[in-house]
């Protein structure tokens, strides 16, 4: 897959079916979109090419939105070339560009320097500033530079229309299993493995702290089955997300993944956590021994999902 930063780059070439979008999550919708043109693109013999932006536009002109991330520009491009997508084009999104019209974003950037033959958008698309283009500014403009396009519908799941807004809500809510549903796939983050109290090792449960990228999306607290990835080997564990309430009760939640049957030094390691499912929430234990006998039944109880 090509990747492309700058306009100046790019071949024009019309014989282009692209879609446009930041594409936060790539879930069952944005997949169904990312079909639709590799799909068209090979019935009319084209290239297919996605234009999407980072940062994400709601870092830039809602800066005081506590604002997070379903995934990141490099797990985008890497999700991007796994669905078969050819070429994209990253556009950086500042706020001088958040003030092209769309008629001048399609016309000049789109139709001029990229080139293309056919877009596909989906049914809520909105471009252009202050989001004022739609789908029929869209067909509007086709006519005029000789493109078709098409809209892909909304897709449901369980009577709810499946979008990164209600993903982020679950997995903040520690509903991954509703969040992996409508992503199509297990919900990831990288983190670097950092140096913590060693209270786990203390209660014989030795963790790895794991410090996330601060833009991610993280559940609110909980714990859960998950699979790590280190070095090219997958691992599953336990993982907690809290403020340990029965010792320190902290200010902030730490992130601690007991991972089975691994005994390496990973310190300053950055790992890859994919959130499997949900086990119960974090609580606070009367005493020591109450808590470690609580980690062996979420451990018994994972391993249980994970080898059977």
């Amino acid at each position: 897959m090509k990747v492309f930063y700058s306009l100046e780059h790019i071949e024009k070439k019309s014989n282009t079916v692209l879609t446009i979008g930041t594409f936060d999550g790539i879930h069952k919708g944005h997949q169904q979109i990312l079909k639709e043109v590799t799909e068209k693109a090979k019935e009319f013999n084209c290239r297919s090419f996605v234009v999407t932006f980072h940062p994400h536009p709601r870092f830039v002109v809602s800066p005081e939105f506590n604002f997070k991330l379903l995934t990141t520009i490099d797990e985008k491009l890497n999700i991007f070339e796994s669905l078969g997508i050819e070429n994209v084009l990253v556009i950086e999104f500042t706020k001088e560009f958040s003030q092209t019209s769309y008629s001048d974003f399609i016309e000049k950037m789109i139709c001029q320097k990229v080139g293309v033959k056919h877009i596909v958008i989906g049914y809520d698309h909105r471009f252009g500033k202050n989001r004022d283009g739609n789908i029929e500014n869209l067909m509007n403009l086709s006519s005029r530079c000789n493109f078709s396009v098409s809209q892909v519908s909304e897709i449901n799941q369980n009577q709810k229309t499946i979008s990164s807004t209600l993903i982020r809500n679950y997995i903040k809510n520690g509903k991954i299993d509703e969040a992996n549903l409508l992503l199509g796939r297990n919900y990831t983050f990288w983190g670097k493995v950092v140096r913590g109290s060693q209270r786990g090792r203390e209660l014989g449960y030795p963790t790895a702290n794991i410090q996330p990228d601060e833009k991610k999306v993280i559940p609110q607290s909980g714990v859960f089955g998950v699979k790590v990835t280190i070095k090219e080997n997958e691992y599953f564990g336990v993982m907690n997300i809290g403020t340990r309430p029965t010792f320190e009760n902290l200010s902030q939640s730490i992130i601690e993944i007991f991972i089975f049957d691994f005994k390496e030094n990973i310190y300053s390691k950055n790992i890859k956590t994919e959130v499997l499912f949900y086990i119960r929430d974090e609580r606070k234990f009367a005493n020591k021994e109450e808590l470690i006998n609580q980690i062996e039944f979420d451990i018994n109880y994972a391993k249980n999902i994970f080898y059977n």
